[in-house]
């Protein structure tokens, strides 16, 4: 039986969870907990993004070159070895994930300093942009009537993951 090598094109199937057992993402419909995700993939409601809905599912297993580093380099380095049907379970760290939380990377702006058209509610995510058009993702955390308060970590600062792999097949 042929194992997966790096170069190889492989499917799998994934399911990220946090430690306290939350679904953040995966491959599988049964697993999506969000409720903009339903049985095609998106509701009307969701603001829908390529082939997964924005919700943190994607829509059927998911096709990578095993060294292209596609998703955490621990899960290609993980699929190497594996057999078609093998499931394994990898455990990242925080640091070694998306990095630990980090206080200064949250910050506040008035709203004079906001474009007067923009009008944010906490848990909206934008994209900003400074007058060297340098661009920096955050999310909405608190709205007054004078000021906006932004979060630049990745919405996974500072969580263990864990992901179940099912290599399916080496295409």
């Amino acid at each position: 039986m042929a194992l997966a090598q790096k170069g190889d094109k492989v499917k799998i199937d994934y399911t990220g969870t946090l430690e306290d057992g939350t679904v953040f993402d995966s491959t599988l419909e049964s697993e999506c907990s969000d409720d903009c995700c339903d049985s095609d993939g998106c509701d009307d409601d969701c603001d829908c993004e390529s082939d997964d809905c924005g919700c943190g599912c994607e829509s059927g297993p998911m096709e990578l070159t095993i060294g292209e580093r596609q998703l955490l380099p621990q899960i290609d380095d993980a699929l190497i070895g594996m057999a078609p049907g093998e499931k394994k379970t990898i455990r990242i760290p925080a640091a070694e994930a998306f990095g630990e939380y980090d206080e200064e990377r949250v910050f506040t702006v008035t709203r004079n300093h906001l474009p007067e058209d923009l009008t944010p509610s906490v848990g909206d995510e934008l994209v900003l942009a400074n007058d060297d058009e340098e661009e920096l993702g955050v999310a909405v955390i608190e709205v007054t009537d004078d000021s906006v308060t932004f979060d630049a970590n990745h919405p996974l600062a500072g969580e263990d993951l864990s992901f179940e792999v099912t290599l399916l097949e080496i295409l």
